[in-house]
């Protein structure tokens, strides 16, 4: 219900901004949108609701009337819409007390002979004894096509923020992972780098021992109050990868066939204190420390790894997929685990990161949003002006020369702590790796009761 909320109120803010008093706000029409700009047909294996959503709870009974617009796809042999009529229209009941309404769109083409169909199924008409209006989304596309954009509010965790999200702009599609479920990430690139889990603030030191075994607790305890997650010496940012996402940053050297060993800060457990409402927790009990060792084998990588005082090591080899970014390892349950969606199905990622503060060395955020560079998709941020708005900025706008080569372009910049508010000066261009341009503005990152962790954007495609 809270997420309908706040859908209506991004669709429809400006319509019902100044209204003050209560006659004033009796006055207010009663307003039918689509909740979705669109739908994606290849994900509809048999039956998609496509929802209508009430700017208030109908206090009367009405119906909505919607027309139903083909090409090269015919009803009752691509697709099927109960209670159509023969002349593509349907006629959506509104009753007393309802916030929403809706139908069944039937697919009949699955598995798919082609990919040139669409339906565009726009209101036309409200009928209601009360003044009503149509506003916000106001039709929606089933196709074969990407995504005409959305407002979404990626699941997170509140302010323990105990998921990571990858997010697809083209498909709608969010994919949530615990944050402390994996450890150690093997590019699946052409170089042969592993990185670190920087959400949960591990931190790694090359030691000057080749060695696995010969390592001690005693032998590396002089390096543990330096290698961790801000402390604000600056020389601690040779601990963290680099946060720009370059891969050529990992903080562990190129694998090669005799690596040295390294000694490994495993971080924090995700958080489970709940904050003052405005606040974080973010970090749990520290879990820990590792030693490991990576080397080539192969076209893989093999890797050494045991508890600091252990004589003996465990030994894992580990097969680079040219599909994923990453081959992800924890040592929870010594083994590969899921983690990212496949490297092209995904550019946006809604994490706790580690950064890096000029003069203080790293540094841990929460609310930040990171672009899949590793997968070439950039972006760059816009300022508001006079002439220049997220709502008139179109696809002859985009300047490519502008696109940067980090993840952070959105980072944590575009939310105030101090408020609570998400910027209203800035947005944000992407580029996916399809070539699809989208604009996207941060909406907030609070929900009702003033709780981090419910992050909410919107993005259109630029076409």
């Amino acid at each position: 219900m809270m997420k309908k909320l706040l859908l209506f109120f991004v669709l429809f803010a400006g319509f019902f901004a100044g209204c003050e008093s209560e006659d004033q706000i009796a006055d207010q029409p009663f307003v039918v949108a689509f909740e979705k700009r669109s739908y994606d047909y290849s994900r509809i294996p048999q039956h998609q609701t496509v929802k209508l959503v009430f700017s208030e709870s109908a206090k009367a009974d009405g119906f909505v009337r919607i027309r139903i617009t083909t090409t090269n796809a015919e009803m009752g042999v691509d697709f099927d819409i109960s209670d159509a009529t023969e002349n593509h229209e349907l006629l959506i009941p509104i009753y007393r007390g309802q916030t929403e309404a809706g139908f069944v769109f039937e697919n009949l083409i699955y598995p798919f002979d082609s990919d040139d169909k669409s339906i565009k199924l726009d209101i036309i008409a409200i009928d209601y004894p009360q003044p009503s209006n149509i506003q916000g989304y106001t039709s929606t596309l089933i196709s074969f096509e990407r995504s005409l954009g959305a407002t979404t509010a990626p699941e997170i965790g509140g302010p323990n923020e105990g998921n990571q999200v990858y997010f697809d702009l083209s498909s709608e599609t969010a994919t949530q992972v615990w944050r402390d479920s994996w450890d150690l990430g093997f590019y699946c690139g052409d170089e042969f780098r592993v990185g670190i889990n920087g959400s949960i603030y591990m931190a790694v030191k090359k030691l000057d021992v080749t060695n696995i075994d010969a390592v001690t607790e005693s032998s590396v305890s002089q390096y543990q109050s330096q290698v961790s997650v801000g402390t604000f010496n600056p020389d601690n940012a040779a601990y963290i990868d680099y946060p720009s996402g370059q891969i050529s940053g990992t903080a562990i050297s190129e694998i090669s066939s005799d690596n040295h060993v390294y000694l490994v800060n495993l971080g924090y457990t995700v958080g489970t204190t709940t904050p003052a409402p405005g606040s974080v927790a973010i970090a749990g009990e520290a879990r820990g420390w590792r030693k490991i060792k990576v080397i080539r084998e192969g076209e893989g990588y093999k890797l050494q790894y045991a508890e600091l005082n252990s004589a003996t090591h465990q030994e894992v080899s580990i097969a680079k997929n040219p599909a994923y970014n990453f081959t992800f390892f924890s040592f929870n349950t010594n083994s590969t685990v899921n983690v990212e969606p496949e490297k092209d199905k995904w550019d946006l990622n809604f994490t706790v990161f580690t950064n890096i503060i000029d003069g203080a060395g790293s540094y841990g955020y929460s609310d930040f949003v990171l672009n899949n560079i590793k997968a070439g998709i950039k972006a760059y941020r816009i300022n508001v002006s006079g002439s220049v708005t997220y709502d008139n900025f179109d696809l002859a706008d985009v300047n490519d020369a502008s696109f940067q080569d980090d993840q952070r372009v959105i980072g944590a910049d575009w939310r105030d702590v101090f408020s609570g508010s998400a910027y209203t000066d800035r947005f944000y261009v992407l580029k996916d790796s399809d070539g699809n341009y989208y604009k996207i503005r941060m909406l907030a990152f609070l929900n009702q009761n003033g709780m981090r962790g419910y992050p909410k954007f919107e993005y259109r495609l630029l076409q």
